[in-house]
């Protein structure tokens, strides 16, 4: 294995690491802002890094047609093209294959599917995304996979996570080994226990520098969400980092850092940002209603992001109704900044060993709601 886990502290079922790669180390548990095309929408690179992240997701099927992986493998790899010198995990294009529905083909070996954008016809293997993400420079590499549907019935969910076990192997055997890189698998199975600890033994006798949960966040809810992660994560290696894919809401990523999760990806606060939501630590806000257009306080006065220290909400409702691009590039830094914010917390309370008054206090803070809006 050629990236270094090192568990730092526990609390409960929670964990406290450090991952380690060829362009840097991650302090987990961490959040992974969404870069998917080789940027984090309306975000400066180093903008990202003020936030605290310290690394960020690229998406094999989007950067695979355009600009094309051979081209940015010959600009000097995804790190100089983007310029982002820190560490990069690459989605492996499974999910956006499963979404195309009518524009793809799925056989035993890959899929064959029509670009989205020109129609152009592609093929995706499990061998041919390692390449791809391999041309990217990822330090982390996602096996192949189909992400199995929601809902499903057991015996399609059987038959899509065996598949996705066979492109496991697969996928493994391509992977180039080198110092700071790594592959993880993703575990399939939807919400059947059985399932799941069937993916579970099918990936660890491959053998993986990590471990994903697929498959959840497609339409299944909290409840069921916990519920699988419960049953899942006990039964993974406890040396290997654990990634929960495109999760979530703030309360999704608590409660699975409670249940052992150390990664998390999600478009939803860069996608609300660009939509005039703001996630606060009293819930979220949309910034196009009118209640805020005279007040001059900041979204969270908790808040050390540029939106919340230099701007009002007066000001923010404004850009917003204006349709002007600083508005959604502020809400979009403020969203990043605060979910940083909370796996900041996440760590600090792991490593005292309070993780339970960290989450009474968030769950307390966020059922308040926004405080009262200024009475005129």
């Amino acid at each position: 294995m050629s990236l270094s886990f090192e568990l730092l502290a526990t609390d409960g079922a929670a964990r406290r690491g450090r991952l380690a790669t060829a362009h840097g180390t991650v302090e987990t548990p961490a959040f992974m802002p969404v870069g998917t095309a080789g940027t984090v929408k309306a975000m400066l690179p180093q903008s990202v890094a003020e936030t605290g992240a310290e690394i960020v997701l690229g998406n094999t099927f989007h950067l695979m047609l355009k600009p094309g992986a051979e081209r940015v493998a010959a600009l000097g790899g995804l790190h100089k093209f983007m310029n982002w010198p820190k560490p990069i995990l690459t989605d492996s294009g499974g999910f956006q294959v499963m979404s195309l529905k009518e524009l793809r083909k799925l056989d035993a070996d890959g899929v064959t599917f029509r670009s989205p954008s020109d129609g152009s016809q592609h093929r995706l293997t499990p061998a041919r995304s390692i390449e791809i993400q391999h041309l990217l420079d990822a330090d982390i590499t996602m096996s192949f996979d189909e992400c199995t549907t929601w809902p499903v019935e057991e015996p399609a969910a059987a038959f899509s996570m065996r598949l996705s076990m066979k492109w496991a192997e697969r996928g493994k055997r391509a992977f180039r080994d080198r110092p700071g890189y790594g592959l993880f698998g993703i575990v399939q199975g939807s919400t059947f226990p059985a399932l799941r600890a069937e993916s579970v033994r099918a990936l660890t006798d491959i053998g993986f520098d990590g471990y994903a949960v697929g498959g959840l966040a497609v339409g299944e809810g909290q409840e069921a969400m916990f519920a699988t992660l419960d049953t899942t994560l006990p039964q993974l290696p406890a040396d290997r980092p654990r990634y929960l894919m495109g999760v979530g809401r703030p309360a999704d990523i608590v409660g699975a850092v409670k249940r052992g999760i150390d990664m998390f990806d999600c478009v939803m606060p860069t996608r609300a940002g660009r939509t005039a939501q703001a996630f606060t630590r009293r819930g979220e806000l949309n910034m196009r209603n009118a209640r805020h257009r005279d007040d001059p306080r900041p979204i969270d006065a908790a808040c050390a992001c540029p939106a919340c220290t230099h701007h009002s909400r007066a000001y923010l409702h404004h850009l917003i109704r204006a349709d002007e691009i600083l508005g959604a590039m502020l809400l979009t830094w403020h969203n990043l900044h605060y979910y940083q914010d909370i796996m900041r917390g996440l760590r600090e309370s792991i490593e005292r060993g309070a993780l339970g008054h960290y989450i009474a206090a968030f769950e307390e803070e966020q059922g308040r709601g926004d405080i009262e809006p200024l009475v005129a």
